[in-house]
């Protein structure tokens, strides 16, 4: 049930969802089970919260690209769409009905909708909502620093439940490549023509990964802590014994493959409006 965070990836998706609207899978053929674990686990307000980490950090990437002049208005419109709420909701709920079908989601559904179940994921999206503030992120890594340091009895239970969903491994990759999918982007857009070949960007990703797994690893430690602070070690114990059986573990692929495969298409599709305009100044 834990997300990989927008901020811990450069951003970028695939070129056509930077042109034009994309075709939006029917809501209509989401099966009742899949919508329903799609409900209970809070994303609707995950991907709003997505959708403003997108933003503030299409600003950052904008620095970069169009340094210390205007950001043209249309650079913040292919960001907005990029994170569309709406568009990414019937890409996840599309991808959770291929990655759920034949799974028990009724033993999916009698977790997530438990007391414990509620609780957790209410604790999720409230902590990724108050980490939208920078503030409020620097000082979840100061507290988490900290309970590392004293190796506080929590840190243990968090630790377990990371180590239970491979969280720290999955965000890695997932982050490598989304990096990847912004160089390729980049490569498609023209920006790298005659510089790099696929395998010279290969290599530049991999060189990123020690710090990637640095980052990652102190955002989801920060994250975690904070999140499940106001939780009984039961109510983290009912979560770990859930994320260890078959359909806990399905239920995480799924969940990670669904925003893992909008992201790449996010990252391919800003590198490839950022390459239009290093190569033409328009987008």
């Amino acid at each position: 049930m834990f997300l990989r965070h927008a901020s811990v990836l450069v951003l970028a998706a695939a070129p056509a969802l930077a042109q034009t609207p994309a075709t939006q899978p029917n809501p209509a053929s989401v099966p009742e089970d899949v919508r329903a674990v799609y409900d209970g686990l809070l994303l609707p307000g995950v991907l709003d919260v997505m959708a403003q980490e997108g933003a503030r950090h299409g600003e950052l990437l904008a620095e970069s690209i169009f340094g210390e002049g205007p950001v043209p208005e249309r650079w913040t419109e292919i960001v907005s769409s990029l994170y569309d709420p709406a568009h990414m909701e019937a890409e996840v709920l599309a991808s959770l009905s291929d990655g759920l079908a034949g799974e028990d989601t009724a033993a999916m559904r009698a977790f997530i909708e438990s007391p414990s179940g509620r609780l957790m994921t209410s604790l999720e999206l409230s902590a990724r909502e108050a980490m939208l503030d920078e503030d409020v992120e620097q000082q979840a890594k100061e507290a988490a620093a900290v309970a590392m340091a004293d190796e506080l009895p929590r840190l243990d239970l968090i630790r377990r439940y990371a180590e239970a969903n491979d969280l720290v491994e999955t965000n890695v990759a997932g982050t490598m490549n989304s990096n990847y999918a912004y160089m390729m982007g980049l490569m498609d857009g023209g920006a790298l023509r005659g510089e790099m070949t696929e395998g010279d960007v290969l290599t530049q990703v991999w060189s990123q990964e020690p710090q990637v797994r640095a980052d990652t690893t102190e955002w989801v430690y920060s994250f975690l802590l904070m999140a499940y602070g106001p939780a009984s070690d039961a109510d983290i114990e009912s979560l770990i014994a859930f994320s260890e059986t078959e359909p806990g573990q399905a239920l995480n692929r799924a969940v990670f493959d669904a925003f893992d495969e909008r992201l790449q298409e996010v990252s391919r599709g800003l590198g490839y409006a950022a390459a239009r305009y290093m190569t033409t100044e328009e987008l």
